[in-house]
Parts: structure tokens; sequence; C-alpha cells
């Protein structure tokens, strides 16, 4: 990798400003393969090079891709005056690191969100060109059938004039209490999937994302909790190109 400035490759890991990183190199604080760095204008590899600040050993990251359980009541944005945000869910210094979700997710919809920092591959991520399947759990007022599934793979023109693609619709469990069903998009278009389903006498009464492409949201993060994206999972994402 090319070698960056010490001081903002430090900075970049959000727990340090460039103000904190020049005030510790000066008190010998930061040492890169053992030594003590001499000025934060100093050029490393990030990739190659041990670089220790405050004795923890530091663990650089070009890009930061999280995924979050995104709770109920939280909006999907960096900043908002209406509300708290997703970015309010993270910790200090993954706030400082210039996240963003990747997509939304409506205030009341639940489930797996990507935030990152890496512009490129979350803008080819949304494309309609690369047509990422996003796969939804519902639970809906209504009973649906396979002549609702039918429906879905046909596309449908709403009656607001919404032209909608086809779509999966798999019913896992349906009676007069309601179903509950698996809905699979390759667009995102406002409130689309309880436009589709309330169009077919099913309103929508609990919403969860459980999967974008080939990555599922994990099972052991309960609502509000997120984790780093495994090596694996990136290269999920990457191969969606």
């Amino acid at each position: 990798m090319v070698k960056a400035r010490l001081d903002k490759i430090i900075a970049a890991g959000g727990r340090y400003s460039r103000r904190e990183v020049r005030q510790l190199i000066r008190q010998g604080r930061v040492l890169v393969d053992g030594v003590p760095a001499r000025a934060p204008e100093d050029k490393v590899d990030p990739e190659s090079a041990e670089i220790l600040v405050n004795g923890e050993r530091l663990c650089y990251r070009r890009f930061t891709w999280l995924m979050l359980h995104k709770p109920a009541g939280v909006l999907s944005a960096t900043e908002d005056g209406r509300g708290e945000t997703v970015l309010d869910l993270l910790a200090q210094e993954l706030r400082r690191q210039g996240l963003f979700p990747v997509g939304r997710l409506d205030k009341d919809t639940e489930g797996l969100l990507l935030l990152t920092n890496e512009g490129g591959l979350a803008h080819d991520l949304l494309s309609p060109r690369h047509h990422v399947d996003k796969v939804y759990y519902a639970r809906t007022d209504g009973m649906l059938d396979d002549e609702d599934s039918r429906a879905f793979a046909a596309g449908m023109t709403l009656g607001d004039g919404l032209v909608c693609q086809p779509a999966g619709l798999e019913v896992l469990s349906a009676g007069p209490a309601g179903s509950e069903v698996l809905v699979t998009l390759r667009e995102g278009k406002f409130h689309q999937v309880k436009r589709m389903l309330a169009a077919r006498g099913a309103p929508v009464c609990y919403l969860k994302r459980v999967k974008m492409g080939n990555l599922t949201l994990d099972p052991t993060l309960a609502p509000g909790e997120y984790r780093y994206l495994t090596e694996e999972e990136l290269q999920v994402l990457r191969n969606l190109r």
C-alpha cells in the first residue's frame, strides 16, 4: 500500500483526533516497528508496519464496514433533527470515521443495515445495474396465498401508479390471524414492501430485513448491536459488483 502520514493513519481509526495524535507522538507514546515515532508527518505503510499507540497495537482498516441490526424507531441517516439516527448507536471513535448507511430502512423497520465509509462499493451495491436482492421478513394482517405470490412474480402496478418489478413472495404461514412471509426485492422504492403487501389486502404489522445479496443478518446481533464485517463477508460484497 502507498505510505501515508502517521498522524492521518492513527486518526482514521476514530479514537484520537489529529491534534491528540500529534501530542502522543511528542510524548513518545507512538511506536512504529518498535521505534518511537519522530514526527506526525512521518510516512508509514499501515499494512506492513506495526504501530503501537499507548502500548496498544493499531488495527488499521483502509475502509470500515459494519453490520448493524437496526432497531425500530431509529432513522437511517447520518444526522436528523427529528430523532435518533443509526450513527447514534455507534461508539464515539466510529462516529468520527465518516460512516454512512448503505441504503435505508424505514424508521419502524428492523434488520440488516450496512454502514461504511467506502463510497465506491456502497454506490455499486445500491446501483440498479447490479441487481442486489434484498430479503425481508414480514408479519401481516390478512391471509396471503399462492395467488399473491404469482402476482408478486409477475410484477405489480399499484393503485397510485407505482410500477413494481417482479419480486419474490414466499408464504411461510397464513391463517385468520395473519401471515408470515419472505419478500425478495431487486429495487428499493419508497415503502415498497408495505405498499405491495397492502395492495394484496395484507397490511404489514412487522417488517425486518434479513438478507442483502448473499449477506445474512447475524442472528447473534440484538437490535441496536453491530460488528465489523469479516474479510469473507467483504469479499461476498465485492463479488456482487
